[in-house]
């Protein structure tokens, strides 16, 4: 496989992961932010997304209106949503012929509907409308991908893609939530907290899933562990990385058995992830665990860039 068509496939699966990311944290940062401060809801938005420093450059206080345009259509924002939207539909095209054409549809006409969009259609007022519309599309490429593609090395460089941007998506909304609303915020154990963490699993649609593993009100070590520690959940930290694995493993298989400094790295975080213990984590300090496996993570995209798209 050409080295330019697996990073086209992997970025194709990012970008579509990334606008999915993208929207379920503006739906919890709008859900939460009639609850309690709003611009600071909004600001872990930002900060998740990792487009605060671009936010704050260009407009400086964070309001609703301004930081939900800028993370869904504006063009200075290379991480807004039509972005994403625009920059996975290059990737399709450059690898046409490696898609199906359920895939191709998914992607082609995303962007088809994309291009008639813009700020208006991020208004507060109509916001929750174009969410629904952006979960539908990456809902729609995912099952295109999952059912209908070739179990090959091309399949394999997109699921690579797409679970190393859930990966990356997961730690960060986990800890925007820890380190920067709960320090400031007084009514820790409150109701307000507990929407708190109640929008955190609705952001990774993990509600029910919680409910169906812990049995008990929602409480923000178990939040945790079900998010970074438990591989019945798809958006865990170890789901994601327990598959990073296998498409890096089925991709070595397929290059003669051949591995580099990519498969050592991911196979040593799924394994710290696989015998883990929350209540170790939390000792060592959540956040800290969770800004090195952010970092992790994109030391892992960087040295599968290097090896096999250069």
């Amino acid at each position: 496989m050409l080295a330019r068509a697996a990073e086209s496939m992997f970025w194709l699966a990012r970008y579509i992961e990334r606008v999915d990311a993208l929207s379920r944290l503006m739906e919890a940062a709008q859900l939460m932010a009639g609850l309690s401060d709003q611009s600071a809801e909004w600001r872990s938005a930002l900060i998740a997304a990792g487009c605060e420093p671009g936010f704050l450059a260009k407009y400086g206080a964070v309001t609703p209106e301004r930081a939900a345009r800028f993370m869904g259509a504006d063009p200075e924002n290379p991480s807004s949503i039509l972005n994403c939207l625009e920059k996975a539909r290059i990737n399709a095209r450059a690898m046409r012929t490696a898609l199906t054409r359920d895939m191709w549809d998914a992607v082609n006409g995303a962007w088809l509907e994309a291009r008639r969009m813009g700020p208006a259609d991020f208004r507060l007022e109509v916001l929750p409308v174009t969410l629904d519309w952006v979960r539908t599309v990456s809902t729609r490429f995912a099952g295109a991908y999952q059912t209908t593609m070739l179990r090959n090395e091309i399949y394999s460089f997109v699921k690579l893609g797409a679970s190393i941007e859930r990966a990356d998506n997961t730690a960060r909304i986990l800890d925007v939530k820890y380190h920067v609303l709960l320090p400031s915020y007084s009514g820790v154990g409150g109701m307000l907290d507990y929407y708190q963490w109640t929008s955190i699993l609705r952001a990774v649609s993990a509600v029910r899933a919680y409910q169906w593993v812990y049995r008990d009100e929602v409480k923000p070590w178990n939040v945790a562990e079900l998010l970074i520690l438990k591989p019945e959940l798809p958006r865990s930290l170890r789901a994601c990385y327990d598959d990073i694995v296998e498409c890096l493993d089925t991709i070595a298989a397929d290059h003669g058995g051949v591995r580099s400094e990519c498969h050592r790295l991911a196979g040593g975080l799924a394994a710290r992830l696989r015998f883990g213990r929350i209540a170790d984590i939390f000792q060592s300090g959540l956040h800290e665990h969770l800004t090195e496996l952010i970092d992790r993570t994109a030391d892992l995209g960087d040295a599968i860039y290097a090896f096999y798209m250069k």
